[in-house]
């Protein structure tokens, strides 16, 4: 595996060796030890989670607060999205920035978003399975979003405006400067 950290510090794509041949292909999709080595700590990843989505259909800017934070591995097993990582560390010099980068089953990219971050992502083919690894149990008390269409931030998500499908809760999301975000 390749691990490629990002322009913020932290962030992490990871690309596996694949092996193809007549009969479809093989790859590690995560080892423990190679992870932590590349990373530099180790995380324990303590669940699995999928998801399906249709084109343009938008999920985040999600995160967990406090003691409920998340790390998170993503990748996509069908289709493609843009993935994106947002700092939302107060005291970070990269707070309110970016990571986005194209995940899908072609590439077999995955990226590595570790706590202090809101993540979502957007469906850009027909149809998505996107699949991702927790260090964290999800409680719904500390449940928190920023609108992904935040002018602050200025995620560019590469799908038009019309085609964009939210969820009630992420259509009235708060502005990342009154979110409650990491100190």
């Amino acid at each position: 595996m390749e691990f490629i950290e990002q322009k913020i510090k932290g962030v992490w794509v990871i690309e596996p060796k694949v092996f193809g041949d007549a009969r479809g292909y093989f790859f590690e999709s995560f080892r423990q030890e190679e992870f932590d080595k590349h990373i530099g700590h180790h995380v324990e990843f303590i669940q699995d989670n999928e998801s399906k989505s249709s084109y343009g259909v938008l999920r985040g800017l999600h995160y967990q607060k406090g003691e409920f934070a998340q790390a998170k591995l993503v990748r996509v097993v069908k289709g493609c999205v843009l993935d994106v990582a947002v700092d939302i560390r107060k005291s970070s010099p990269t707070f309110g920035q970016y990571v986005a980068v194209e995940l899908s089953e072609d590439n077999k990219k995955q990226l590595y978003i570790p706590r202090g971050f809101a993540h979502g992502f957007v469906v850009k083919s027909q149809e998505a399975v996107f699949c991702y690894k927790v260090d964290n149990v999800y409680a719904p008390q500390a449940e928190a979003g920023i609108v992904y269409n935040d002018p602050t931030i200025n995620v560019e998500w590469g799908v038009p405006e019309k085609d964009v499908l939210l969820s009630a809760k992420d259509t009235v999301s708060p502005k990342l400067l009154d979110a409650e975000v990491f100190e």
